[in-house]
C-alpha cells in the first residue's frame, strides 16, 4: 500500500452532499428531456444532456479541494455512493423515471476521475470495476449514451493499468452502448452487423465461424445446382474461398456455378482480410 491524501469526514460528507445536489438537478433535466419528446421517438439523444452532465462535473470538480492529511489504504473517496448502486433499484415519487443513485455515483466517480488525487493502480482497478457496473445500470436504465461514457472510462482505467483483455471487454460495451444510443437509421443495421461477424472488431474470431457457414452454403448451393458432388464442390469452395480458381477449373459448372464462385472468391477475399486485419490490431494493439 502506498500513502494517500487522507480525506476527512466532514469533506466527503460535504462533497457528497453537493454531488447529490448536482445530481437531482440533473435528474430534474433528464425528466424534462424525456418529457418533451413525441410518443414515436422516446428514445432520448443524449449528446446535450451529457453536455450538462459534463458542466456539473466541472462545477463540482472546481469545488473538489482535499485536506491534506496522509492516510495509508487504497480506498476510493465515493465508496458509499459507489455501494449504492449494489443494492437493487427503487424509484422516488420524484424521480419515477430517472435512477437518481446511479447519476450520482456517475457524477462521483467523474469527479473521482478528473479529480487532483492521483489514483493508485488499485484505485484505478476499483474505479473501472465501478465505472462497468454503472455501464450495466445505466444501460439498463434506458441511458445508454451515459453508459457508454462509463465504459470508455472503465476501458481507459484499465489500460492505465495494462489489463488489455478488461479494456477489451469496456470496450466492446461501449460500442455496444453507443450502438444503442443511435436513433433508428441505417446506421443501426450496420452496427448489428458488424456486431454479430466480429463483436465490433473486439471478437474477431467470430468471422471464422461466419466464413465456415458461408464455405458450407456456397458447396450446398453449387453442388444442389450443378449437380456435382458434394464432396468435389467442397473441396472447389475450399480452395476458391482463399484463392480464386482459374477458368479451366469451372468449365464441367455452368455459367450459374460459376457466377457463385466468383462471388464467393469476392465474400472470401474481403472476410478473410477483415479478419487478418482485426487479427493482427488484437495482438499488437495498433
Amino acid at each position: 500500500m502506498t500513502d494517500q491524501p487522507d480525506l476527512s469526514s466532514t469533506f466527503v460528507v460535504s462533497m457528497t452532499t453537493r454531488i447529490h445536489r448536482h445530481a437531482a438537478v440533473y435528474a430534474e433535466e433528464i425528466i424534462d428531456h424525456l418529457a418533451g419528446l413525441d410518443g414515436r421517438h422516446r428514445q432520448p439523444r443524449e449528446e446535450r444532456l451529457l453536455d450538462s452532465f459534463n458542466t456539473h462535473v466541472e462545477t463540482v470538480v472546481a469545488r473538489y479541494e482535499p485536506p491534506g492529511i496522509r492516510r495509508r489504504g487504497d480506498s476510493l473517496v465515493f465508496a458509499d455512493l459507489y455501494a449504492a448502486t449494489r443494492e437493487p433499484h427503487t424509484d422516488d415519487d420524484e424521480h419515477s423515471t430517472v435512477p437518481l443513485e446511479f447519476l450520482a455515483a456517475l457524477l462521483a466517480a467523474e469527479v473521482e476521475f478528473r479529480g487532483p488525487l492521483r489514483l493508485s493502480g488499485t484505485q484505478n482497478t476499483m474505479l473501472a470495476e465501478v465505472y462497468e457496473r454503472l455501464g450495466d445500470c445505466l444501460r439498463s436504465a434506458g441511458l445508454p449514451g451515459h453508459a457508454a461514457l462509463a465504459f470508455r472510462r472503465a476501458g481507459s482505467l484499465h489500460r492505465q493499468n495494462e489489463d488489455d483483455d478488461d479494456a477489451d471487454r469496456c470496450g466492446l460495451a461501449q460500442a455496444r452502448a453507443r450502438f444503442e444510443a443511435l436513433p433508428p437509421s441505417w446506421r443501426r443495421t450496420g452496427g448489428h452487423i458488424s456486431d454479430l461477424l466480429c463483436g465490433y472488431g473486439y471478437q474477431p474470431f467470430r468471422l471464422l465461424a461466419w466464413m465456415a457457414l458461408l464455405l458450407v452454403g456456397f458447396t450446398l448451393m453449387i453442388s444442389f445446382i450443378t449437380g456435382v458432388e458434394v464432396p468435389a464442390t467442397f473441396y472447389l469452395c475450399l480452395m476458391n474461398f482463399l484463392n480464386p480458381v482459374g477458368v479451366g477449373d469451372t468449365t464441367d459448372i455452368g455459367g450459374v456455378g460459376q457466377t457463385l464462385l466468383v462471388i464467393e472468391a469476392y465474400v472470401g477475399t474481403v472476410s478473410t482480410s477483415v479478419f487478418f486485419a482485426l487479427l493482427v490490431r488484437r495482438w499488437f494493439r495498433l
